[in-house]
C-alpha cells in the first residue's frame, strides 16, 4: 500500500510543479458537507463544542463500521479497503486538477487512473494467483496472464510512461519536463531502428559461437579461479526453421538455419531502437526544465554519467524482464533445495499433491483400487 501511495504521488507531482508561486491557481475552499441533521441536533452549541461532537460522533460511527466489517469477513474487508485507496487516489487527483486545469494539461484524470490501475494490477495480481492457484491450473488463460504477470506489468507501465511523453505540452516544462531534442529527427529515429535490428540480428549470430559470451560464469575449486565453460544451452544451438510461404516465394528458400537467441535479438533491438529512446526525451526535458545543458561534467565533452546512460535503464528493465519471462524458466534445482529443508509432512503433503497431478495427465498410471 506505502510504494502505491508513493507512486501515486511521484506522477501526481510529475503534473503538478509550477513556474512560480504565483502562476499556482488557488485550491478552492473545501465544502461542509455535515449531515443536516447533526447541524440541527447542534446549532444551539458554540463552533468549538459543535465541532467536537461531530468528530466524536462520526469517529465512533466509523470504529463501530470497521468492527462490522470484520465481522463480515476477509472478502469484505479487501473489497472495503481498495474502495477507501480508490476514493483517497480520487481526492487527491481532484485537488491536483483544480489546481491545474487552466494550464489545460491532455490526459491528465486519464493517466493518473490508468496509473492506478497498472499499480493495482501488479501487486495484487500475484498474490491472487496464490490464493487460486488450483482455479490457475485449470484455466488456460489465467496460467498465461500468471506465467507472464511481470511482462505485462511492465508493459502497462511503459504503454502509461510512452502516452505521458506523447501528452506533454512544451511550454509547461516544470509542469511535465519535456522537450523533444532539436537534434532527435524522425529520420534518425527510424534509421537507428532498422540498423540497430540488423546490427543486433548479425551481432546475435557472431556471439553465440563463442562460449565466453553464452556461458554462466562459474567458480572452479580445483583450479581455484573462475571458469566459463559448458555445454551451450538450446537458445545458443543451431537450429533450422521453416519460413512462412510468403518469404519463401521471395527468397526462394523453404527453411533457414539460425539461433534461437537471434530471434529474442529482434525483440531485444527493436525495444531499444523504439522504446528505449523514450528515456532520453524524458532525461532532456527534465534537464531543458531546469534550464542546465547537462547533469554533470563527469566526462568532457559529453557531460555526466546520466547523460550516457539515460536510455539505458529503461532497456536494462526490459532485459530482466524479458529474461525472466520467455527465456529463464523454473530453475529445478532450486525447487528441489527448497523442498528438501521443508518439514517431513510438508514433503509428504508436496508428494502426493505431485503424483495426483501427474496421474491427471496421464503421465502416471492411474491408483489402484484397494482389494476388498
Amino acid at each position: 500500500f506505502w510504494d502505491m501511495r508513493y507512486t501515486k504521488m511521484f506522477w501526481v507531482n510529475a503534473f503538478s510543479y509550477g513556474d512560480s508561486k504565483a502562476d499556482t491557481p488557488e485550491i478552492p475552499t473545501s465544502v461542509d458537507n455535515t449531515p443536516q441533521c447533526l447541524n440541527k441536533a447542534l446549532e444551539g452549541l458554540s463552533s468549538r463544542w459543535r465541532n467536537w461532537w461531530i468528530r466524536g460522533i462520526l469517529s465512533f460511527t466509523m470504529i463501530s463500521g470497521f468492527f462490522l466489517i470484520i465481522y463480515l469477513g476477509p472478502v469484505m474487508l479487501i473489497i472495503v479497503v481498495m474502495t477507501v485507496q480508490i476514493k483517497c487516489f480520487q481526492e487527491i487527483i481532484t485537488i491536483g486538477y483544480r489546481v491545474y486545469h487552466s494550464y489545460d494539461l491532455p490526459w491528465f484524470r486519464t493517466l493518473s487512473w490508468y496509473f492506478l490501475i497498472c499499480v493495482n494490477y501488479f501487486f495484487y495480481g500475484e498474490t491472487v494467483a496464490d490464493y487460486f492457484g488450483v482455479l490457475v491450473q485449470k484455466e488456460e488463460p489465467l496460467q498465461f496472464l500468471v506465467r507472464y504477470h511481470r511482462f505485462i506489468s511492465f508493459t502497462l507501465y511503459l504503454a502509461g510512461f510512452c502516452m505521458f511523453v506523447l501528452s506533454l505540452v512544451k511550454k509547461h516544462y516544470r509542469l511535465q519536463f519535456y522537450m523533444l531534442s532539436p537534434k532527435k529527427t524522425w529520420e534518425g529515429f527510424i534509421g537507428g531502428f532498422l540498423s540497430t535490428v540488423v546490427f543486433g540480428f548479425i551481432f546475435a549470430y557472431l556471439l553465440a559461437q563463442y562460449q565466453y559470451f553464452v556461458c554462466p560464469v562459474e567458480y572452479d575449486s580445483e583450479t581455484n579461479r573462475f571458469a566459463v565453460e559448458c555445454q551451450p544451452s538450446e537458445l545458443f544451438v543451431m537450429q533450422e526453421y521453416r519460413l512462412p510461404a510468403a518469404l519463401q516465394n521471395v527468397l526462394r528458400w523453404k527453411t533457414v538455419k539460425m539461433y534461437p537467441f537471434q530471434i529474442h535479438s529482434v525483440a531485444l533491438s527493436t525495444f531499444a531502437s523504439l522504446i528505449g529512446p523514450f528515456g532520453g526525451f524524458f532525461a532532456s526535458g527534465f534537464k531543458r526544465a531546469f534550464k542546465i545543458k547537462d547533469f554533470a561534467n563527469t566526462i568532457p565533452g559529453h557531460g555526466g554519467i546520466m547523460d550516457r546512460f539515460d536510455c539505458q535503464y529503461l532497456m536494462a528493465t526490459f532485459v530482466h524482464v524479458y529474461i525472466a519471462s520467455f527465456i529463464r524458466g523454473p530453475n529445478p534445482s532450486k525447487v528441489l533445495q527448497q523442498v528438501l529443508v521443508l518439514q517431513p509432512e510438508q514433503q509428504l503433503s508436496i508428494f502426493n499433491t505431485l503424483r495426483s497431478h501427474l496421474q491427471d495427465k496421464g503421465i502416471l498410471p492411474p491408483p489402484r483400487p484397494e482389494a476388498q
